[in-house]
């Protein structure tokens, strides 16, 4: 039924069929036979008490695991010989799945090697994954509760739930097995990666984002990250309702970029900077013209007119590079209403700075810092090492005058994502940047499994942004900028 997925050549020579020791005794104990009733002091009571796996038990799991991965590296060499992979990758998913559990189920049977129904189809589903998926990652991936894979060499493989990291049990056979996957991801997206050119950046099909670095530069075996890309995308709502911050918080801020104050999103990394500017962007309205700027893209931007670009890493001769200020620059002549900077690390703050004085009210961009204080800093660092030389006083005004609000981001000691700061800045003073903090996440305890106590308050300062908002109709009461006890998580 499935021969046009087989190669036009002979059938390989049946295997001798002595099975192997093991296998025979398998083939033996599965076999049929009159049932012996066992002696009364052999049978087992109605009900145990649940005991734990003693050292001879998980020794036998372990054989265990160990032959079913000799299994499937035999299967997975039977399956590059066998199938026509140029076939392959017209064939539906029905069918692909067939011709593996027909072909596995003929070269277990000349092996001798009998399985029950669960490990069948666990070692089908394996197979599947590495002709079609990503193999020993394609279950982390499909894993919900996960949000980072990192792989530290073919044996080492830990899973981030909850913001907490973990040794997880799935392993590559080999280091040769990694790097394969590895060329896998990366060449369906046109990149390469070797010991010419040992890290790679990618996205996945999903969307998420994706880092390696090979050998020599990786020293105890290829370093893997996946940032796993969220299919439903968290709204306002959802953040509040998850504890991210408050009704008042998320109030202000609606209010803020609906009526186009530019706004950094400030944090550390993995803090939820881009899930706090992609639920900030779901205020922009449908009758602006937006154009995103990242090195991967990952914003998921649900207005009708969205124009997305990615920078692009040069070729191998060193050539063709498009960086994120290239992009910037050229999206400054495509009429822009505001304009979205995944992130902000380089040169291109220079012209980030520029658009959102000239005309591009509403723009927004995240930045590496610690505190609104510091992310200031960080803009001044960003320009000086971009080589242009401006006196410190015309540099922090045209901050000032760029930057109205920074959002502060942080993952806590818990692993819980909280907006631990909101930070209008209000001019110069001299020639230091004024700024005034209007809401915070103050932090009262720590319980003993923990999790960190705490409650979001205003900080009793009225925005200087007030009666902006009353211009444009967001008139919001006074009463949210006054400090209260708040709801503890």
């Amino acid at each position: 039924m499935f021969s046009r997925y087989r190669k036009d050549t002979p059938a390989p020579a049946p295997r001798p069929a002595a099975p192997p020791p093991a296998a025979a005794a398998q083939a033996a104990h599965a076999a049929p036979s009159a049932p012996r009733p066992a002696p009364d002091s052999m049978r087992r009571p109605a009900a145990l008490a649940p005991v734990r796996a003693t050292p001879q038990a998980e020794d036998r799991e372990e054989r265990r695991k160990q032959k079913m991965n000799e299994l499937k590296v035999e299967l997975h060499k039977q399956l590059l010989e066998q199938l026509n992979l140029a076939a392959l990758e017209k064939a539906s998913e029905k069918d692909l799945r067939a011709e593996i559990a027909q072909i596995s189920a003929e070269v277990l049977s000349d092996m001798g090697v009998v399985l029950n129904k669960e490990d069948r189809q666990t070692l089908n589903q394996d197979l599947y994954d590495e002709v079609r998926g990503l193999g020993p990652l394609e279950p982390l991936l499909k894993d919900e509760s996960i949000s980072d894979i990192l792989v530290n060499g073919p044996h080492r493989i830990f899973i981030e739930r909850n913001g907490k990291l973990q040794l997880s049990d799935v392993k590559f056979r080999d280091e040769k097995h990694l790097l394969r996957i590895i060329d896998k991801i990366v060449s369906a997206v046109g990149r390469r990666v070797d010991e010419s050119n040992p890290y790679v950046d990618a996205r996945l099909q999903d969307g998420s984002r994706f880092n390696a670095m090979v050998g020599p530069i990786a020293v105890d075996g290829s370093l893997v990250s996946i940032r796993k890309f969220k299919k439903d995308k968290l709204g306002i709502d959802d953040l509040v309702k998850f504890g991210a911050f408050s009704e008042e918080m998320a109030a202000y801020l609606q209010a803020a970029v609906a009526c186009r104050l530019n706004v950094i999103v400030s944090g550390g990394t993995g803090s939820g900077k881009t899930t706090t500017l992609n639920a900030l962007s779901s205020f922009i309205d449908n009758s602006e013209r937006i154009l995103t700027i990242e090195d991967t893209a990952e914003l998921q931007l649900q207005q009708i007119h969205v124009g997305r670009m990615e920078s692009r890493p040069a070729n191998v001769e060193g050539k063709g590079a498009v960086t994120q200020r290239d992009c910037l620059r050229n999206a400054l002549r495509m009429r822009p209403d505001r304009i979205i900077v995944g992130e902000t690390r380089g040169e291109e703050v220079i012209d980030m700075l520029q658009a959102m004085n000239t005309g591009h009210d509403g723009s927004m961009t995240t930045i590496h810092a610690n505190s609104a204080r510091d992310g200031i800093s960080r803009l001044e660092n960003m320009v000086a090492m971009a080589g242009i030389e401006m006196p410190i006083r015309a540099l922090r005004s045209q901050i000032a005058s760029a930057v109205n609000l920074i959002v502060q981001a942080s993952r806590l000691q818990d692993g819980s994502r909280r907006m631990v700061s909101i930070t209008e800045v209000t001019g110069m003073e001299g020639d230091v940047i004024s700024m005034q903090e209007v809401f915070r996440y103050q932090r009262t305890g720590l319980q003993p499994d923990g999790k960190i106590i705490g409650h979001f308050t205003a900080c009793g300062v009225r925005s200087a942004y007030a009666e902006r908002f009353r211009q444009w109709g967001y008139d919001l009461p006074a009463s949210i900028y006054e400090p209260t006890r708040g709801h503890e998580a």
